[in-house]
């Protein structure tokens, strides 16, 4: 098993061809979540330490009969419970040769065509953003690590000031700003939280009131997040205005994109990004909106000597000497990791396989989902939106007639039981948030296989659930 012949792997290979063949064709049969518990799933696993190995087919059997069953479809066309990708074929199989290669991205000689292909593909991206030819980035392991490394630099730009930092986001704003803040010790008490408006979008009014509270309390404003899709509704702050007051308080502007910057490549949403060439830094995740499979996150640093200035650091063991500028490139200066996977096969993959074209118009499909689920919403009698649809974001509850006149209290209870029947009937799964103290149903549609009939599907879903529940409406 450690050094199978060619004759295992080929069969190896044939075998897991034909479980992903099997899997992906039969996604519409599976239910999108199966009610489980830990010890239910524990039962099912061998749990004697392992002295003898196990051929390679009794593991497969294990992946199939219990991993797959009691796992939570992820590729479901009706999984819209969070923000997450379904994957792709095309990624799967990069990320099988990467793990093949398994070459360490540290530097430029560890792993010289790795490191050339992140290199190309990050510029490939910088170009969908419109951020000026110097820029650059690095892929990371997701979102979070992203907005790390970007308020990192960011933080860096203003060191002297330690302790009396501050930075500011909207309240829609994702947990990892103020979990960055506490790990690169600004502190979470140091993150200025900004109204949002009745779209969830950031208040420049009251950002502006509260850096001007700030200096007058002789704090030191250093960094404003903006929002290209909030984690709740989908909202897109005004990206343009935040930059104009981030040029006016000498503020880093940096831009959490990760789940909604890449509908920049959709026309119908293209508006909405008026300015993000414009930040200092940006946040995207490639395993959300390029649907590819996780991890994969992205880090882009409108200049990236900043970036260098805060993570560049020497040992003896990594000294460099010989080499030409481009051969020396350190991945290490431009972010918090050493050791890195070749993420970037699987982005530079699927963009040279797929192409921008059909990555739009995937991603103008489930823009569309998201506005006929609330199309539909909002012309029922039965279901109210609780947020505009901005991206494929939708909030919103079920109100059946006999709970019109009921108080919100009963409402909200109401539809905390529907969320956690309809997760366990497994036909459409989705999510929850709580907007203007609100309870609210919340999904997402980020999947190139959901379709129109899909959110129909989703709406009769809950009303057949609804029905089922003890002391229904």
């Amino acid at each position: 098993m450690l050094e199978p012949s060619a004759d295992e792997l080929r069969d190896w290979g044939n075998s897991v061809t034909q479980f992903m063949i099997d899997y992906l064709g039969g996604l519409r049969d599976r239910p999108a979540y199966r009610h489980t518990s830990s010890r239910e799933i524990r039962g099912r696993l061998d749990s004697t330490l392992p002295i003898r190995g196990t051929d390679f087919n009794s593991l497969l059997k294990v992946l199939r009969e219990t991993i797959v069953p009691f796992s939570r479809q992820n590729a479901h066309p009706r999984m819209f419970g969070y923000v997450q990708s379904p994957g792709t074929p095309i990624g799967a199989f990069a990320d099988l040769l990467a793990s093949t290669l398994n070459a360490n991205l540290t530097i430029w000689r560890s792993a010289p065509a790795p490191v050339e292909l992140e290199r190309l593909t990050i510029d490939w991206i910088r170009q969908i953003l419109g951020f000026p030819a110097e820029a650059d980035g690095l892929f990371v392991s997701g979102g979070s690590m992203a907005n790390l490394a970007a308020l990192g630099a960011a933080r860096h730009a203003r060191d002297d000031s330690l302790g009396r930092l501050r930075m500011y986001a909207s309240n829609a704003t994702h947990f990892s700003i103020a979990k960055s803040a506490a790990l690169l010790g600004i502190g979470r008490e140091n993150v200025r939280h900004v109204a949002v408006d009745e779209s969830f979008r950031m208040q420049v009014d009251d950002l502006v009131a509260k850096i001007n509270a700030d200096l007058a309390s002789d704090y030191i404003p250093f960094c404003v997040v903006a929002n290209a899709g909030t984690v709740d509704t989908g909202a897109v702050d005004s990206l343009r205005e935040i930059r104009e007051i981030a040029d006016r308080f000498q503020l880093w502007m940096h831009v959490d994109g990760s789940y909604g910057a890449f509908a920049i490549l959709a026309e119908s949403a293209r508006r909405l990004f008026a300015g993000v060439e414009q930040a200092d830094s940006i946040a995207l995740d490639p395993h959300k909106w390029l649907y590819l499979p996780v991890d994969v996150g992205c880090v882009i640093y409108r200049d990236p000597e900043a970036a260098r200035a805060a993570f560049a650091h020497e040992a003896e063991y990594t000294r460099m000497f010989g080499e030409e500028a481009d051969e020396a490139f350190v991945c290490w200066d431009y972010g918090p990791e050493l050791s890195r996977r070749f993420r970037a096969l699987k982005v530079w993959m699927l963009l040279k396989g797929v192409g921008l074209d059909r990555l739009s118009e995937a991603i103008e499909s489930n823009l569309a989902c998201a506005r006929h689920l609330e199309s539909m919403v909002r012309a029922s009698d039965d279901f109210e939106m609780i947020a505009p649809v901005e991206l494929s974001i939708f909030c919103f509850r079920h109100v059946p007639v006999q709970l019109r006149n009921q108080s919100p209290k009963v409402v909200d209870a109401f539809n905390e039981r529907l969320l956690v029947a309809l997760q366990r009937d497994g036909s459409s799964y989705l999510s929850n948030t709580m907007l203007g103290g609100r309870f609210a149903l919340r999904g997402c549609v980020l999947n190139y296989r959901t379709t129109l009939r899909d959110m129909e599907i989703l709406l009769d879903d809950l009303r057949r659930v609804a029905k089922s529940l003890p002391n229904s409406v």
